[in-house]
């Protein structure tokens, strides 16, 4: 298809969408429905991936120490732990550390800390709090620590690890971190589906109108892809206004969104998540706006294309 071609096709969109101002707007508030589903389903996946984030960032296992084990055994084991290739950082807090962050939760409690001054001596051991890259790794860690505390059975260097403590909650969050992430996916392709069906039926309606318009080229021998062409175009102009309108409309969404979550979760802010991702959401939404349109409308226009080999 040559220039001109494309020229009269994209003119003929414009027009379709321009003429029939009632189907246009009817077609937009449909596909802005369904992008403010799919921007829905971006934020609420974005926001539970943080939220599983900050929560995993807490779950740790921590390794303490006897207080007779010396400074040199317990930084032996912290360099062992960080060549593990589930370990993402270690961290060492060593008696001294350790004994201030106890008289620190504990500033409030007169007797502990009396207690604490009556002994003359620092009660506690060192530390190492191990970070895994993954929840799911921990449990291979622990089977080390196992391994080593076995070993080294007979110094007697650690008096506890808190993993088989935390082992449950740990099993519980990945749980509910693969149960969220295919729910969150489940309900996404339902959505989307439900959404693309509804703007394939408003378009058919859209395109009905025109199809006396369709049967005219058709008896004067029109290709099917210059009657086509033009419903393609307004399919994507249906999708880049409904983008545009959900854009704007996200603004006080988010605003409102957050002042009421706020409330519950001090963190979650879904402005400045719209912000980070504008760009992002802008694309996704763009792409989706102009290929439901564009496909839609192909589909929609199919019948009576095909209405002149009948």
């Amino acid at each position: 298809m040559n220039r001109i071609g494309i020229k009269r096709i994209i003119k003929a969109g414009w027009l379709n969408f321009t003429r029939n101002t009632f189907v246009s707007l009817s077609a937009v508030l449909v596909m802005v429905v369904m992008l403010l589903i799919i921007s829905g389903v971006i934020t609420t996946d974005r926001l539970l991936s943080e939220t599983l984030s900050s929560i995993e960032d807490k779950v740790d296992i921590n390794v303490y120490f006897n207080p007779t084990v010396d400074e040199a055994t317990v930084l032996s084991l912290e360099s062992q732990l960080e060549t593990l290739p589930e370990v993402e950082r270690v961290g060492y807090i060593s008696r001294e550390a350790a004994l201030e962050q106890f008289k620190e939760r504990h500033q409030n409690n007169q007797s502990t800390l009396s207690a604490l001054d009556e002994l003359g001596e620092n009660p506690l051991g060192a530390t190492l709090t191990i970070k895994a890259k993954n929840t799911s790794q921990y449990e291979s860690i622990a089977a080390f620590l196992e391994n080593y505390q076995s070993v080294n059975l007979s110094a007697n260097n650690i008096e506890k690890i808190n993993y088989f403590d935390n082992k449950q909650a740990i099993d519980t969050l990945n749980n509910v971190i693969d149960g969220s992430r295919k729910f969150g996916f489940i309900i996404s392709i339902i959505f989307v589906i439900i959404a693309i069906v509804i703007t394939l039926n408003t378009l058919r309606l859209a395109i009905y109108i025109s199809k006396d318009e369709i049967h005219v080229m058709n008896l004067v021998g029109a290709t099917e892809g210059y009657i086509r062409g033009p419903f393609i175009v307004t399919g994507a102009l249906y999708g880049i206004v409904a983008t545009i309108v959900v854009m704007i409309l996200l603004i006080p969404l988010n605003l409102w969104m957050t002042s009421i979550v706020q409330d519950f979760f001090v963190d979650v802010n879904f402005m400045q998540y719209y912000l980070q991702d504008f760009f992002k959401l802008v694309m996704w939404l763009l792409v989706s706006g102009i290929v439901t349109g564009a496909v839609a409308s192909a589909l929609a226009v199919r019948k009576y294309v095909n209405s002149k080999r009948r």
